[in-house]
């Protein structure tokens, strides 16, 4: 019997939620028994198009059965999905609610659905932790994902839904990376407007970036203006426990949201499908948590009142 081929393709393996997206996927194939193949697309929308429709046209023995994708932009490349499918290729979509899929699913011999994190509800957890550590209100310098991201549209959302009505947001963006993050805040720690700003936390859409705006202020000022900054309570989401989990008991940050990687139970559910015939819910979503849970924060904030 010829071995279940999978490819994963991840937007980027510059952040420690998509290292621990690459490592579960490559884990849980050794344990289903099936090949994993994952693909860096290097958060390049055109490359990882190209990449996924070079792996489609290629010779059939050549083929993978499935590919697994989390898209680098805005778009879940609905004619990438519909080339998969039509060459009977199983296409799973992460951290997208693709609206294509009842249709391509309506037509497709192998398995198609997506599974993604709850984002909106990320984004609420992340803005009921900012009420609980600011409960007067206050100024927050807030770091979203890509502009053209839908997974960051969906949190800015959430965190928009549950802030303190008194709590404002000083929005800017990153890619994901903490490299990025810092670029961004380095840039604004350079504007005159930036020293008017009365900030009283930071938060980012992910660890990484929420780091990456940490390393910003310690790079970028000096003596007790540099301290002040560093004292702010910085706020992530992801929580993979190696990093962001960490981080907070390192006291690096006050709090993250922790999203569970989806590759394992995207794999799991694939070859469920393709041994057994078990056909799988069109859409699926991963529960979010609250790093230190919200009670401990709002019990923190107390007893420091």
């Amino acid at each position: 019997m010829k071995k279940i081929s999978l490819v994963v393709s991840l937007p980027t393996l510059e952040n420690d939620y998509q290292q621990q997206q690459a490592k579960e996927a490559e884990l849980v194939g050794a344990q289903l028994g099936v090949e994993v193949r994952v693909i860096d697309a290097h958060n390049d929308s055109i490359t990882q198009s190209l990449d996924l429709l070079k792996i489609i046209l290629a010779k059939l023995d050549s083929r993978p059965d499935a590919i697994v994708v989390e898209p680098a932009g805005g778009t879940a490349f609905p004619q990438a999905a519909g080339a998969a499918v039509r060459s009977g290729l199983g296409w799973v979509v992460l951290n997208r609610n693709a609206d294509y899929i009842h249709d391509l699913r309506a037509i497709a011999k192998s398995p198609v659905f997506c599974l993604g994190p709850d984002h909106a509800e990320i984004g609420r957890l992340q803005g009921k932790q900012l009420a609980a550590l600011l409960p007067n209100g206050g100024s927050v310098l807030y770091i979203e994902g890509p502009v053209t991201s839908s997974s960051a549209k969906k949190r800015s959302t959430g965190t928009t839904e549950t802030k303190p009505a008194n709590l404002q947001l000083f929005r800017m963006s990153g890619h994901w990376t903490e490299q990025s993050a810092c670029s961004v805040v380095a840039r604004w720690l350079k504007l005159p407007t930036s020293h008017q700003a009365r900030i009283q936390a930071i938060a980012a859409q992910d660890d990484s970036m929420a780091m990456g705006a940490r390393r910003a202020f310690e790079e970028n000022l000096t003596g007790e203006d540099r301290d002040r900054w560093l004292k702010l309570p910085f706020l992530g989401c992801d929580g993979v426990a190696e990093t962001g989990q960490a981080w907070v008991r390192k006291g690096l940050l006050r709090a993250t949201v922790v999203s569970p990687a989806n590759t394992g139970p995207a794999l799991e559910m694939l070859v469920r499908w393709l041994r057994t015939g078990t056909v799988q819910p069109p859409y699926s979503l991963t529960k979010p948590t609250s790093f230190p849970p919200l009670e401990m924060l709002v019990n923190k904030a107390s007893a420091k009142a």
